[in-house]
């Protein structure tokens, strides 16, 4: 059997397939068959380091019925979707490490010969054309044998519509971490609508004339932000507006994501004062203006305040206003936050750092609804209603005595806490491409997405600052990318982030390739790897003498001159060493 190649350059698949008895190129399975484990003494069913679960596809089917019969179809082919399409992004990071030295094509394969191997369907590429380099991917595959076709035919006869929803988000999800880029897959035929088999055609989401019809059901909500919504697309196109004025701006298709995005659509038609928890640059002032969009109060101020960038003799004054002539350099009266949020909302950021003099004040203006202007003696009704957000333990602070219990109990009324990024690794894709559109239009910039050991990185890194690290960073690789060109690790991380060595190896091409395997953060940007050498492994198009002189100079370079530790760091001798420095071939060690 032929396989497909690489033709052309590295990092590029061509191939069409109009002929049915070629259309199974896929490699030999036995390398995922290898890594699915059976333990029935223990109850557990592995597939590499990942539990899975037996199920009836009866069950599974009769699970989705009811769901129906309780939701309604559409909420029902979101929740489906969703869950397909997260179990096609864990799948995807499973690539590298079956396959590291495969090529492009092989190592794509893995994603459909999982899917079949966990028995959902059988895949048979019809038509692929993928070039990693620019971001380009189209793909045309026939599905056979699908079960979820199967249970419908089964259960309800020929229908009008697709039907394999767990499979087109299992696709999509694929294919989007493979690429790392948003990729969208549409299944356009359905055995259940009469057709002979499956068919679905994935390329970029920005490819797509209506991107909506099926990515909505990526996204729990209706005010999640959407492909339709988006303000600007990669490659520089611009529309009207400035994204910056955008209502709402929240990207996520995470179960974590989703979770809050739940809570949210619970609490905004109610008067209750919300309490967001979660870490340094999660996202809480987002969630809190997507809070007051979508309430009835969105037409009415949205005011905002950083508790602890106010100094503590001002927070009164700031929070409640002041009378002309309350204090020395009061010239004129001045309405607080909470009168200027009047009718609307107050969002009170950092809750945590305010001294126990405000925040007995800010009790009094909760618990009646009116406050006083600093010098004055009129007591003023407001109707605000309060958000507030820490990334502190506030139930720690009232122990310490630093916070005041009853205020805790005040706010405390609905804590929604916000997952950190870590833990919501299926949304780094979308935030990536949604940063990308906008850095690349608020910069004038064209670039082409990143590189694949970029997005290694970017999903391996820890993200101790969380999107708002993540936005810094891909506007910093905006910046610093060629124009026209790629994003890479060296665009990327340049401030001393550590982030994990073993993210990469060297594959059998000589090219940089990612390789999650266990281990811990090394010091130093990309691992330590130099930034040259990681942009000429990326790059490609040299020698591997030319990869061994590099890497003997970084060496050296580290050792400060000593050939001898020089020859230690890299596992060789220190003549092999002293013969490169030298400015010859390295012989081969036989020669030696």
């Amino acid at each position: 059997m032929n396989k497909p190649h690489d033709a052309g350059t590295a990092g590029t698949i061509r191939l069409q397939l109009p002929n049915a008895q070629s259309r199974h190129l896929f490699p030999d399975i036995s390398d995922l068959a290898a890594r699915l484990r059976f333990s029935p003494t223990d109850g557990g069913i592995w597939l590499d380091d990942r539990r899975m679960v037996l199920l009836h596809n009866a069950s599974l089917f009769s699970l989705r019925r009811e769901l129906i019969e309780t939701l309604g179809i559409e909420k029902t082919r979101g929740i489906l979707t969703r869950m397909g399409y997260l179990s096609g992004m864990r799948d995807a990071d499973m690539v590298r490490r079956v396959r590291p030295n495969s090529s492009d094509f092989d190592t794509f394969a893995v994603g459909p010969q999982l899917h079949a191997m966990e028995g959902f369907v059988s895949v048979e590429t019809v038509d692929i054309d993928v070039d990693i380099a620019s971001g380009h991917f189209y793909g045309e595959f026939v599905w056979r044998n699908s079960s979820e076709a199967e249970e419908y035919i089964a259960a309800y006869g020929i229908g009008n519509a697709p039907v394999c929803w767990i499979q087109q988000g299992y696709a999509s999800g694929y294919v989007s971490n493979f690429f790392g880029r948003q990729m969208l897959v549409r299944e356009v035929e359905c055995k259940a609508m009469g057709h002979r088999a499956c068919k679905i055609i994935g390329k970029p989401l920005d490819d797509w004339d209506d991107p909506d019809k099926d990515f909505r059901y990526l996204q729990a909500e209706e005010f999640v932000q959407s492909p339709a919504a988006r303000i600007f697309s990669l490659g520089g196109k611009t529309a009207a507006k400035d994204p910056a004025t955008d209502k709402i701006n929240l990207v996520g298709v995470s179960a974590g994501f989703n979770a809050v995005c739940h809570m949210l659509q619970r609490v905004a038609p109610t008067r209750a004062t919300v309490l967001f928890l979660g870490e340094s640059g999660v996202g809480k002032e987002q969630f809190a203006r997507t809070l007051h969009n979508i309430s009835d109060r969105a037409e009415q101020p949205f005011v905002a305040i950083n508790c602890a960038a106010i100094p503590e003799q001002l927070i009164e004054s700031e929070l409640f206003g002041v009378e002309k002539g309350g204090f020395s350099g009061a010239n004129q009266s001045r309405p607080g936050r909470f009168e200027r949020a009047d009718g609307g909302t107050l969002f009170l950021d950092e809750i945590g750092t305010l001294s126990l003099f405000a925040q007995g004040k800010l009790l009094r203006a909760l618990q009646e609804g009116e406050i006083e202007r600093i010098g004055d003696t009129r007591v003023r009704k407001v109707d605000v209603r309060v958000v507030a957000a820490t990334n502190e333990d506030l139930r720690q602070l009232v122990e310490a005595g630093k916070f005041r219990d009853d205020l805790y109990y005040r706010l405390n009324v609905f804590p929604v806490s916000i997952p950190p990024l870590r833990e919501r690794k299926e949304d780094i894709l979308l935030l990536v491409e949604h940063f990308l559109n906008r850095y690349c239009a608020i910069h004038k910039r064209t670039v082409t997405g990143l590189t694949e050991a970029a997005v290694e990185a970017l999903m391996f890194y820890s993200w101790p600052g969380n999107i708002r690290e993540l936005e810094n960073i891909i506007e910093r690789g905006v910046i610093l990318a060629p124009e026209g060109g790629g994003i890479d690790v060296m665009h990327l991380f340049t401030s001393g982030e550590q982030i994990r060595q073993d993210c990469f190896r060297i594959g059998g091409t000589g090219l940089l390739q990612g390789s999650p395997a266990q281990g811990g953060a090394p010091e130093g940007a990309a691992g330590g790897l130099d930034a040259t050498l990681r942009a000429a492994l990326a790059g490609g198009g040299f020698s591997m003498d030319t990869l061994e002189k590099m890497a003997v100079d970084l060496a050296v370079d580290l050792a400060e001159g000593n050939v001898s530790a020089a020859a230690k760091m890299l596992g060789t001798t220190r003549a092999r060493v002293a013969y490169r420095l030298s400015g010859k071939k390295v012989p081969h060690p036989a020669d030696e």
